[in-house]
């Protein structure tokens, strides 16, 4: 006997495994400490992927400063791997030189169902050499890719906080590659 689903109906399985898997992060993610900071994936998830979100627990070193097209410098500020099976990366988008820049079309990636959603950051990649794989931005069921979407034109000297979020590489995995198109690959490890 065989059962088969409409569109429809995988669409809703696939988001009940998506909510029960984050429902599932969010409940391990408590804290030992006084810090009563909401988690930065359980921020990115309420807001569906579309604003950037908050950087919570980030140092003043970022760990790699990208150099971009047109000025445009993305310091990642935290790489970090959540108990519900991805890893959140943040980052500063800064535009770096003297005039107003537009944000480049190719960051959303080449894609089309991710570039249908608009401008985003969906064309990076988390690239893990050892293991030999490339993992790409994760993506709601309606296709949305889950990072910072709707980037802004920034004025000289103007940065914005952004996000993406990636399946999680192996827990032995903790130095990979981040790349996005335009910008310079730079090694960055993985946190938690």
């Amino acid at each position: 006997m065989s059962i088969r689903f409409t569109t429809k109906a995988r669409r809703g399985m696939v988001a009940l495994t998506v909510a029960a898997g984050l429902a599932l992060g969010v409940a391990g993610c408590g804290g030992g400490g006084d810090d009563k900071k909401p988690d930065a994936s359980a921020s990115a998830s309420k807001g569906g992927g579309s604003n950037p979100s908050a950087q919570e627990g980030q140092s003043d070193t970022p760990l790699a400063e990208l150099k971009g097209p047109n000025s445009l410098l993305l310091q990642i500020t935290s790489a970090k791997r959540d108990s519900g099976g991805f890893v959140t990366v943040n980052a500063t988008m800064k535009n770096d030189g003297g005039d107003s820049v537009v944000i480049p079309s190719n960051l959303s990636g080449n894609e089309t169902e991710i570039i249908r959603n608009g401008s985003s950051l969906g064309g990076a990649t988390l690239v893990d050499s050892k293991g030999k794989k490339r993992y790409y931005v994760l993506r709601d069921t309606d296709g949305r890719p889950l990072t910072t979407t709707g980037l802004p034109t920034l004025k000289a000297g103007e940065s914005i906080p952004v996000f993406m979020q990636f399946p999680s590489p192996p827990t032995s995995t903790t130095d990979v590659d981040f790349q996005l198109p335009g910008f310079a690959t730079a090694s960055i490890q993985i946190s938690g």
